[in-house]
Protein backbone atom coordinates (compact mmCIF):
# COMPACT_ATOMS: atom_id res chain seq x y z
CA UNK A 1 0.00 0.00 0.00
CA UNK A 2 1.14 3.53 -0.61
CA UNK A 3 1.97 5.75 1.94
CA UNK A 4 -0.17 8.24 1.02
CA UNK A 5 -2.62 6.22 1.27
CA UNK A 6 -1.71 4.49 4.79
CA UNK A 7 -1.40 7.89 6.37
CA UNK A 8 -5.36 8.59 4.80
CA UNK A 9 -6.19 5.22 6.48
CA UNK A 10 -4.95 6.76 10.29
CA UNK A 11 -6.60 10.07 9.64
CA UNK A 12 -10.24 8.56 8.75
CA UNK A 13 -9.94 5.91 11.52
CA UNK A 14 -8.91 9.18 13.87
CA UNK A 15 -12.16 10.84 13.35
CA UNK A 16 -14.52 8.05 13.74
CA UNK A 17 -13.04 7.51 16.85
CA UNK A 18 -12.81 11.36 17.73
CA UNK A 19 -16.57 11.49 16.18
CA UNK A 20 -18.15 8.31 18.33
CA UNK A 21 -15.80 10.13 21.15
CA UNK A 22 -17.24 13.46 21.45
CA UNK A 23 -21.36 12.24 20.52
CA UNK A 24 -22.14 12.70 24.00
CA UNK A 25 -21.54 16.25 23.52
CA UNK A 26 -23.56 16.21 20.70
CA UNK A 27 -26.82 14.20 22.40
CA UNK A 28 -26.18 16.95 25.18
CA UNK A 29 -27.99 19.56 23.70
CA UNK A 30 -31.10 17.69 23.25
CA UNK A 31 -33.20 18.06 26.15
CA UNK A 32 -36.92 17.11 26.61
CA UNK A 33 -37.28 14.81 24.04
CA UNK A 34 -37.92 11.20 24.88
CA UNK A 35 -34.95 8.92 24.14
CA UNK A 36 -36.70 6.36 22.62
CA UNK A 37 -38.54 9.03 20.06
CA UNK A 38 -34.94 10.49 19.61
CA UNK A 39 -33.52 6.79 18.76
CA UNK A 40 -36.68 6.28 16.27
CA UNK A 41 -36.23 9.61 14.69
CA UNK A 42 -32.58 9.36 14.33
CA UNK A 43 -33.42 5.95 11.95
CA UNK A 44 -35.63 7.55 9.69
CA UNK A 45 -33.10 10.46 9.18
CA UNK A 46 -30.25 8.07 9.02
CA UNK A 47 -32.08 6.31 6.00
CA UNK A 48 -32.58 9.60 4.74
CA UNK A 49 -29.09 10.48 4.58
CA UNK A 50 -28.50 7.33 3.14
CA UNK A 51 -30.65 7.49 0.16
CA UNK A 52 -28.86 10.48 -0.59
CA UNK A 53 -25.39 8.99 0.10
CA UNK A 54 -25.98 5.80 -2.16
CA UNK A 55 -25.86 7.41 -5.17
CA UNK A 56 -23.64 10.19 -4.28
CA UNK A 57 -21.06 7.61 -3.87
CA UNK A 58 -22.19 5.50 -6.53
CA UNK A 59 -22.87 2.76 -4.38
CA UNK A 60 -26.06 1.69 -6.04
CA UNK A 61 -24.66 -0.95 -7.83
CA UNK A 62 -23.42 -2.40 -5.46
CA UNK A 63 -26.10 -2.02 -2.79
CA UNK A 64 -28.43 -3.96 -5.49
CA UNK A 65 -26.04 -6.79 -5.63
CA UNK A 66 -25.78 -7.37 -2.09
CA UNK A 67 -29.75 -7.47 -1.44
CA UNK A 68 -30.24 -9.84 -4.25
CA UNK A 69 -26.70 -12.40 -2.15
CA UNK A 70 -29.21 -11.49 0.75
CA UNK A 71 -31.68 -12.61 -0.58
CA UNK A 72 -30.91 -15.59 -2.13
CA UNK A 73 -29.73 -16.66 1.50
CA UNK A 74 -32.55 -15.97 3.64
CA UNK A 75 -30.30 -16.94 7.13
CA UNK A 76 -27.45 -14.48 6.42
CA UNK A 77 -30.65 -11.77 5.30
CA UNK A 78 -32.17 -12.71 9.16
CA UNK A 79 -28.41 -12.26 10.59
CA UNK A 80 -28.35 -8.98 8.99
CA UNK A 81 -31.89 -7.82 10.27
CA UNK A 82 -31.32 -9.44 13.57
CA UNK A 83 -27.86 -7.04 13.58
CA UNK A 84 -29.52 -4.04 12.77
CA UNK A 85 -31.79 -3.87 15.97
CA UNK A 86 -29.09 -5.55 18.02
CA UNK A 87 -27.06 -2.15 17.24
CA UNK A 88 -30.21 -0.28 17.62
CA UNK A 89 -30.27 -1.39 20.86
CA UNK A 90 -26.98 -0.13 21.60
CA UNK A 91 -28.03 3.37 20.27
CA UNK A 92 -30.97 3.28 22.51
CA UNK A 93 -28.95 2.17 25.69
CA UNK A 94 -26.21 4.95 24.31
CA UNK A 95 -28.89 7.85 24.26
CA UNK A 96 -30.92 6.65 27.41
CA UNK A 97 -27.23 6.61 29.68
CA UNK A 98 -26.32 10.62 28.41
CA UNK A 99 -29.49 11.80 28.96
CA UNK A 100 -29.85 9.97 32.34
CA UNK A 101 -26.46 10.97 33.51
CA UNK A 102 -24.38 7.85 33.39
CA UNK A 103 -21.30 9.15 30.77
CA UNK A 104 -18.47 7.21 32.78
CA UNK A 105 -21.02 4.20 32.14
CA UNK A 106 -20.35 4.53 28.34
CA UNK A 107 -16.92 4.42 28.69
CA UNK A 108 -16.49 1.70 30.97
CA UNK A 109 -18.72 -0.17 28.34
CA UNK A 110 -16.58 0.79 25.09
CA UNK A 111 -13.36 -0.08 27.06
CA UNK A 112 -14.75 -3.49 27.87
CA UNK A 113 -16.19 -4.14 24.19
CA UNK A 114 -12.85 -5.75 22.75
CA UNK A 115 -12.23 -8.07 25.13
CA UNK A 116 -16.20 -9.14 24.91
CA UNK A 117 -15.63 -8.90 21.62
CA UNK A 118 -12.42 -12.18 21.93
CA UNK A 119 -14.51 -13.78 24.31
CA UNK A 120 -17.27 -14.12 22.51
CA UNK A 121 -14.97 -15.45 19.57
CA UNK A 122 -13.59 -18.05 21.87
CA UNK A 123 -17.09 -19.04 22.32
CA UNK A 124 -18.81 -19.04 18.83
CA UNK A 125 -15.71 -19.90 16.75
CA UNK A 126 -13.77 -21.10 18.56
CA UNK A 127 -10.96 -19.58 18.65
CA UNK A 128 -8.22 -20.06 20.91
CA UNK A 129 -5.90 -17.30 22.58
CA UNK A 130 -2.97 -16.73 24.73
CA UNK A 131 -2.59 -16.96 28.15
CA UNK A 132 -2.09 -13.06 28.01
CA UNK A 133 -5.58 -12.75 26.42
CA UNK A 134 -7.14 -14.60 29.02
CA UNK A 135 -5.12 -12.35 31.67
CA UNK A 136 -6.54 -9.71 30.17
CA UNK A 137 -10.50 -10.79 30.25
CA UNK A 138 -10.41 -12.17 33.81
CA UNK A 139 -9.00 -8.69 34.98
CA UNK A 140 -11.35 -6.61 33.08
CA UNK A 141 -14.40 -8.88 34.59
CA UNK A 142 -12.67 -9.01 38.33
CA UNK A 143 -13.04 -5.01 37.58
CA UNK A 144 -16.71 -5.47 36.59
CA UNK A 145 -17.32 -7.93 39.81
CA UNK A 146 -15.43 -5.53 42.16
CA UNK A 147 -17.71 -2.56 41.20
CA UNK A 148 -20.78 -4.75 41.55
CA UNK A 149 -19.97 -5.65 45.15
CA UNK A 150 -18.07 -2.67 46.33
CA UNK A 151 -20.62 -0.32 44.81
CA UNK A 152 -23.51 -2.48 45.26
CA UNK A 153 -24.91 -2.70 41.49
CA UNK A 154 -24.27 -4.22 38.20
CA UNK A 155 -23.13 -1.49 35.77
CA UNK A 156 -25.91 -2.74 33.88
CA UNK A 157 -25.71 0.08 31.11
CA UNK A 158 -21.93 -0.72 30.44
CA UNK A 159 -22.33 -4.74 30.28
CA UNK A 160 -25.72 -4.23 27.74
CA UNK A 161 -22.77 -1.38 25.61
CA UNK A 162 -20.30 -3.71 25.30
CA UNK A 163 -22.14 -6.80 24.57
CA UNK A 164 -24.49 -5.59 21.99
CA UNK A 165 -21.72 -4.01 20.08
CA UNK A 166 -19.88 -7.25 20.54
CA UNK A 167 -22.36 -9.33 19.51
CA UNK A 168 -23.28 -6.45 16.43
CA UNK A 169 -19.53 -7.29 15.50
CA UNK A 170 -20.20 -10.80 15.38
CA UNK A 171 -23.11 -10.80 13.11
CA UNK A 172 -21.18 -8.43 10.88
CA UNK A 173 -18.58 -11.07 10.61
CA UNK A 174 -20.71 -14.15 9.86
CA UNK A 175 -22.01 -12.10 6.67
CA UNK A 176 -19.46 -9.51 5.55
CA UNK A 177 -20.92 -6.71 2.99
CA UNK A 178 -19.57 -3.74 1.75
CA UNK A 179 -20.22 -1.34 4.29
CA UNK A 180 -22.69 1.44 3.29
CA UNK A 181 -24.14 -1.30 1.80
CA UNK A 182 -24.38 -2.78 5.46
CA UNK A 183 -24.99 0.09 6.77
CA UNK A 184 -28.25 0.78 4.61
CA UNK A 185 -30.19 -2.76 4.69
CA UNK A 186 -29.74 -2.82 8.50
CA UNK A 187 -31.74 0.50 8.98
CA UNK A 188 -33.96 -0.41 5.67
CA UNK A 189 -35.09 -3.21 8.27
CA UNK A 190 -35.34 -1.28 11.35
CA UNK A 191 -37.15 1.53 10.14
CA UNK A 192 -40.59 0.13 9.33
CA UNK A 193 -40.52 -0.84 13.62
CA UNK A 194 -39.35 2.88 14.01
CA UNK A 195 -42.15 4.46 11.66
CA UNK A 196 -45.04 2.25 13.21
CA UNK A 197 -43.52 3.42 16.80
CA UNK A 198 -44.01 6.91 15.97
CA UNK A 199 -47.48 6.78 14.59
CA UNK A 200 -48.60 4.75 17.54
CA UNK A 201 -47.08 7.86 20.00
CA UNK A 202 -48.56 10.46 17.81
CA UNK A 203 -52.11 9.25 18.14
CA UNK A 204 -52.04 8.28 21.73
CA UNK A 205 -49.45 10.78 23.39
CA UNK A 206 -48.41 12.56 20.77
CA UNK A 207 -44.47 13.36 20.27
CA UNK A 208 -42.52 15.17 21.94
CA UNK A 209 -40.35 16.86 18.73
CA UNK A 210 -41.88 20.66 18.19
CA UNK A 211 -40.10 23.68 17.32
CA UNK A 212 -37.65 24.27 19.64
CA UNK A 213 -33.71 24.10 19.76
CA UNK A 214 -33.55 20.50 20.58
CA UNK A 215 -35.69 19.18 17.59
CA UNK A 216 -33.51 21.43 15.55
CA UNK A 217 -30.20 19.63 16.95
CA UNK A 218 -32.33 16.27 16.55
CA UNK A 219 -32.77 17.05 12.98
CA UNK A 220 -28.36 16.12 12.98
CA UNK A 221 -28.47 12.61 14.66
CA UNK A 222 -28.79 10.90 10.72
CA UNK A 223 -25.24 12.35 9.96
CA UNK A 224 -24.30 11.82 13.99
CA UNK A 225 -24.91 7.92 12.96
CA UNK A 226 -23.65 7.83 9.42
CA UNK A 227 -20.63 9.86 8.95
CA UNK A 228 -18.56 8.49 11.83
CA UNK A 229 -19.47 4.93 9.81
CA UNK A 230 -18.38 6.22 7.14
CA UNK A 231 -14.91 7.19 8.42
CA UNK A 232 -14.59 3.88 10.17
CA UNK A 233 -15.38 2.26 7.04
CA UNK A 234 -12.84 4.48 4.56
CA UNK A 235 -9.84 3.45 7.46
CA UNK A 236 -10.81 -0.15 8.04
CA UNK A 237 -9.92 -0.76 4.29
CA UNK A 238 -6.62 1.21 4.34
CA UNK A 239 -4.87 0.13 7.40
CA UNK A 240 -4.61 -3.31 9.37
CA UNK A 241 -7.08 -3.95 11.76
CA UNK A 242 -4.88 -4.38 14.43
CA UNK A 243 -3.99 -0.58 14.07
CA UNK A 244 -7.61 -0.01 14.19
CA UNK A 245 -7.98 -2.21 17.35
CA UNK A 246 -5.52 0.23 19.05
CA UNK A 247 -7.10 3.69 17.64
CA UNK A 248 -10.27 2.46 19.14
CA UNK A 249 -9.76 3.34 22.61
CA UNK A 250 -9.34 6.96 21.72
CA UNK A 251 -13.42 6.68 21.80
CA UNK A 252 -14.22 5.79 25.56
CA UNK A 253 -10.79 7.62 26.45
CA UNK A 254 -12.90 10.75 25.29
CA UNK A 255 -16.12 9.87 26.70
CA UNK A 256 -14.25 9.40 30.22
CA UNK A 257 -12.60 12.70 30.29
CA UNK A 258 -15.83 14.62 29.12
CA UNK A 259 -17.69 12.17 32.10
CA UNK A 260 -15.14 13.70 34.27
CA UNK A 261 -14.44 17.34 33.26
CA UNK A 262 -17.49 19.14 31.40
CA UNK A 263 -20.52 16.45 32.35
CA UNK A 264 -18.60 16.80 36.06
CA UNK A 265 -19.88 13.55 37.05
CA UNK A 266 -18.81 12.01 40.61
CA UNK A 267 -15.51 9.90 40.76
CA UNK A 268 -15.08 8.50 43.89
CA UNK A 269 -12.04 5.58 44.63
CA UNK A 270 -14.41 2.51 44.03
CA UNK A 271 -14.90 4.08 40.26
CA UNK A 272 -11.39 4.38 39.82
CA UNK A 273 -10.11 1.29 41.34
CA UNK A 274 -12.64 0.06 39.22
CA UNK A 275 -11.25 1.92 35.73
CA UNK A 276 -7.74 0.84 36.96
CA UNK A 277 -8.87 -3.37 36.69
CA UNK A 278 -10.39 -2.22 33.03
CA UNK A 279 -7.20 -0.10 32.02
CA UNK A 280 -4.79 -2.80 33.36
CA UNK A 281 -6.90 -5.61 31.34
CA UNK A 282 -6.60 -3.11 28.05
CA UNK A 283 -2.75 -2.80 28.29
CA UNK A 284 -2.21 -6.61 28.74
CA UNK A 285 -4.44 -7.21 25.98
CA UNK A 286 -2.87 -4.37 23.27
CA UNK A 287 0.93 -6.11 24.74
CA UNK A 288 -0.61 -9.63 23.56
CA UNK A 289 -1.45 -8.01 20.46
CA UNK A 290 1.91 -6.40 19.94
CA UNK A 291 3.32 -9.58 20.54
CA UNK A 292 1.02 -11.59 18.20
CA UNK A 293 1.91 -8.97 15.18
CA UNK A 294 5.50 -9.51 15.82
CA UNK A 295 5.11 -13.13 15.77
CA UNK A 296 3.23 -13.15 12.38
CA UNK A 297 6.01 -10.72 10.74
CA UNK A 298 8.40 -13.18 12.23
CA UNK A 299 6.71 -16.21 10.71
CA UNK A 300 6.04 -14.33 6.92
CA UNK A 301 10.40 -12.86 7.40
CA UNK A 302 10.87 -17.08 7.47
CA UNK A 303 8.93 -17.54 4.84
CA UNK A 304 10.27 -15.52 2.34
CA UNK A 305 13.75 -16.63 3.18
Amino acid sequence: MQPQEFKKGIFFAFLAYFMWGTLPLYWALIHGIDAIETLMIRIVLSLILLAVLVPLLKQKHQLTLDLKYLLEYPKKLFIIILAGYIVTINWGTFIYAIEAGYVLQTSLGYYINPLVSIFLSMIFFKERFSRLEWCAIIIAAAGVLYMTVKVGELPVISLVLAFTFGFYGLLKKLVPLNALSGITIETIATTPAALIYLFYIYQHSGLSVGWNLSTFWLLFSGAATVLPLLAFSAGAIRIPLSLMGFIQYLGPTIIFILGILVFKEPFNTDQFITFCFIWLGIIIYVISQIMKIRKQKKVSKDLTL
